[in-house]
């Protein structure tokens, strides 16, 4: 069987290992140039394919991919695209298969979450219906670790860790002023819908009485203005000061966010304002406390300085097998992280069908969360704090990080026709 070319792209928010991901589709891929002759990389995502906009990476350096493993962002530009179904738009299907069949590419990566992992099959299906049949594996990504069926996700485990760190941090700061200056310090994190980032500040404390943070609102449990004013007021009388994590996903029992903007995003999701002082006003006004809040946002998804090492093993990991399954035959399918002990922590890889995954969600559980839905339980703790150990550091030059700048040589253009996304 001749080679043929493999195309690869990164979808949705990037994470701080994403690239590690990347890294090992290609490092893995290179080692099978019989059946791989070369990666394609979508220059903006799957955009890139429609466009007939791709990059090749055969003309980056074995040292320069390898960078890549310690280099945060997308490397080769993301983007928030949503494919809609066939018969909706079968225009963009027929145009991506055109440009595979163009450029001989029978492998498709999908570097992504919930929607992408919908798009890599659908292209399994629909590309075997206009008669190309493409292997289609789809490689999880998300720093809000909803993906069902894996452990966790790549990326969640070092936004997990500078939540972690931040918050303790910032308490500390926080503590050393209580007495005579602010009260209140509130970190909001991302989450739209599950609570795992948040839960991920409660690690900032071992869990006694009294640490921070003081309180976490998960997007799990329906917000009670009167109950969450009660504990702070608590807090601050008992220990000088309050330090609470907000996911941005925070609502009210009725489903309303906190802080909705009132807007949607290309994928048709409501676009979340600062539940952050959202927060302090409600402290303000009512309780009259001098507070700080602070927004993680990029922040928390691009600090590759602080990764868990953890998870950078893992983001390699599930970029390697995903090529070596497809080599194996298997296609319409994802590689799983199945967790095989808590301590010491060892985990595996496995595959799952990307059916079981496609535009679905996993919520923290209930029983990670406190009675009172202000904290996490102990089985909680177990569950997150493999995943952010270990460091993992970039190497440094004059005191920063030395990131990697891709080459980004174009791939030529076999078509004459444009396509507009």
């Amino acid at each position: 069987m001749s080679a043929m070319n493999a195309f690869y792209a990164q979808s949705g928010g990037v994470t701080a290992v994403i690239n590690a991901t990347a890294c090992g589709v290609i490092e893995t891929a290179r080692k099978h140039k019989k059946r791989i002759a070369n990666v394609y990389a979508g220059h903006n995502g799957i955009i890139g394919a429609l466009t007939e906009d791709m990059i090749d990476t055969n003309r980056e350096s074995a040292r320069t991919i390898a960078a890549l493993k310690h280099t945060p962002g997308g490397a080769f530009g993301s983007a928030r695209y949503k494919m809609k179904g066939f018969d909706e738009n079968r225009a963009e299907y027929e145009r991506l298969i055109e440009v595979f069949k163009a450029h001989n590419i029978g492998y498709f990566f999908y570097n992504g979450g919930n929607d992408s992992m919908d798009t890599a099959l659908k292209v399994s299906q629909i590309s075997k219906r206009l008669g190309f049949p493409v292997t289609c594996l789809g490689i999880p990504k998300t720093v809000d670790n909803d993906l069902p069926v894996t452990d966790n996700c790549p990326g969640f485990g070092s936004v997990a860790k500078y939540v972690a760190v931040s918050t303790k941090e910032a308490a500390l700061d926080v503590l050393s002023m209580a007495k005579t200056s602010t009260k209140v310090f509130i970190l909001e994190v991302m989450g739209r819908h599950a609570g795992w980032i948040a839960a991920a500040g409660g690690l900032a404390g071992s869990g006694a009485q009294g640490e921070p943070p003081h309180i976490i609102l998960f997007p799990e449990i329906p917000f009670n203005k009167r109950a969450f004013l009660k504990r702070v007021r608590e807090c601050v009388q008992q220990h000088d000061y309050c330090v609470i994590v907000v996911s941005e996903g925070a609502r009210y029992a009725n489903g309303r966010f906190l802080a909705e903007a009132g807007t949607i995003d290309a994928f048709g999701h409501a676009q979340l304002g600062g539940v952050a002082p959202v927060v302090a006003s409600m402290i303000r006004d009512k309780l009259g406390y001098k507070f700080h809040y602070a927004l993680a946002d990029y922040l928390q998804r691009s600090a590759r300085h602080i990764a868990s090492a953890t998870d950078v093993k893992q983001a390699y990991a599930v970029g390697q097998a995903a090529v070596k399954m497809a080599l194996a035959g298997e296609t319409a399918v994802m590689p799983v992280i199945k967790r095989v002990s808590d301590d010491p922590y060892r985990w595996k890889i496995e595959k799952a069908a990307l059916a079981r995954i496609a535009n679905k969600e996993k919520m923290l559980p209930r029983r990670y969360i406190s009675k009172d839905g202000f904290s996490i339980t102990r089985a909680c703790r177990r569950y997150l704090e493999p995943l952010i150990r270990g460091e993992d550091y970039p190497p440094y030059i004059n005191g920063l990080p030395n990131y990697v700048t891709l080459k980004s040589v174009p791939v030529s253009k076999k078509l004459n026709t444009r396509f507009v996304v």
